[in-house]
């Protein structure tokens, strides 16, 4: 069994490839970082060291690398005889993916199985995304994209922080991970993967994952950066910090309970868990690099604002979740690209045309006036 997995950065080496490793396929990384391919390229094994609780260390091996930039060609062959096609790239590049996995679907032989796509990004339904960009590639004169392919949404969820210098290939990780996958579009075939977990509703999944562990790491990394501290698990211990974290995800809870059924004592089980994990101390998370991206994280469906604009649909005044959105918009790390770019918008717009801009809004939801009102104390600290 094979499998091409693009993006063989930490969370490729550290949990995807991993898992597929293990699973029992030869995974052929693909990436444009040409020293990593070289390295990758170069190495009979790598390890991934789990920190936390039951450490362990795990080799991987029986793995290939390829240059997707200079090295097309060879991927597309790959892509034809391979099982499974995997992305951990991060969800704006999966349309620089497309025309190459276009190509090697068009290439597979005629009685092949279909092949199976998943993105494993830190994204709603990011294999969709995928699909389309690949269906705006595809050649009807192939024959039907869907019968060649299968795409199936996924929810992932590995705690991967920048690594030490100087460790090479090796990558340290959190101990706990998820990987879920919608069954649906297998249609009874889905790939065996013993580390993954196959459900026939994804959704709540993906909406739990997203509302609780990447808004209360986000939310731990903007009130920590506030605080002047410099690491993930310095902010939570932190006692206003921890206590702000705390009452971001009792709000995430609520919606989370009313909305998808999940049952609130286990719900509950499952905040603790999270908030353990960025406790963690032997996880070196700099507050900057889970801060960083504050557009996207500030965006309508994503982490802040889409589980704010559900409550406040319901009824309910969200003031942990508007209080975590403050401290994204004063997020002012020189070194993040998107934090500079918002800086430009505060000061260049007015509340309400930074509020659409920078949330994509609409000036009557019920958050828009609250959500506003923060931007306009965050424009006058620019």
């Amino acid at each position: 069994m094979k499998a091409v997995h693009f993006g063989a950065g930490n969370i490729g080496r550290g949990f995807v490839g991993l898992l597929l490793h293990e699973a029992g396929y030869e995974v052929v990384f693909a990436d444009v970082a040409e020293d990593l391919i070289n390295q990758l390229a170069a190495a009979d094994s790598y390890q991934v060291h789990e920190v936390g609780d039951n450490p362990a260390v795990r080799t991987v091996e029986n793995f290939r690398a390829l240059n997707s930039s200079t090295q097309e060609a060879d991927v597309i062959a790959e892509i034809a005889t391979a099982d499974i096609v995997t992305t951990a790239v991060g969800p704006h590049i999966l349309k620089f993916l497309a025309p190459v996995i276009a190509k090697g679907i068009t290439a597979r032989a005629a009685g092949l199985a279909p092949l199976q796509v998943m993105a494993c990004e830190n994204a709603i339904n990011a294999t969709d995304t995928l699909k389309a960009e690949v269906a705006a590639q595809w050649d009807p004169a192939a024959g039907s994209l869907d019968a060649a392919a299968v795409f199936a949404n996924t929810a992932v969820d590995r705690i991967v922080p920048n690594q030490e210098p100087g460790q090479g290939l090796d990558v340290t990780v959190e101990t706990f991970y998820e990987w879920v996958i919608d069954r649906t579009p297998f249609a009874g075939k889905e790939p065996v993967i013993p580390g993954a977990t196959f459900v026939d509703d994804l959704e709540p999944y993906i909406e739990r994952k997203l509302f609780t562990v990447n808004t209360g790491h986000a939310a731990a990394a903007y009130f920590g950066f506030e605080a002047g501290l410099g690491k993930i698990s310095e902010a939570m211990a932190d006692q206003d910090v921890a206590a702000d974290v705390r009452a971001v995800l009792d709000e995430t809870k609520e919606l989370l309970v009313a909305k998808h059924g999940f049952n609130r004592d286990e719900q509950e089980a499952y905040v603790q868990k999270i908030l353990g994990r960025f406790s963690n101390p032997h996880l070196p998370d700099a507050v900057n690099r889970v801060g960083r991206a504050p557009l996207r994280k500030l965006s309508r469906h994503e982490r802040f604002i889409g589980p704010a604009a559900e409550l406040a649909e319901r009824g309910i005044v969200p003031e942990a979740l508007l209080g975590a959105i403050a401290a994204a918009l004063r997020f002012n790390d020189p070194a993040d690209t998107e934090a500079v770019e918002l800086g430009k918008i505060l000061a260049s717009s007015g509340a309400d045309e930074a509020t659409a801009t920078i949330t994509g809004l609409a000036p009557d939801h019920p958050l828009f006036k609250a959500v506003s009102a923060m931007v306009e104390e965050a424009k006058a600290a620019v």
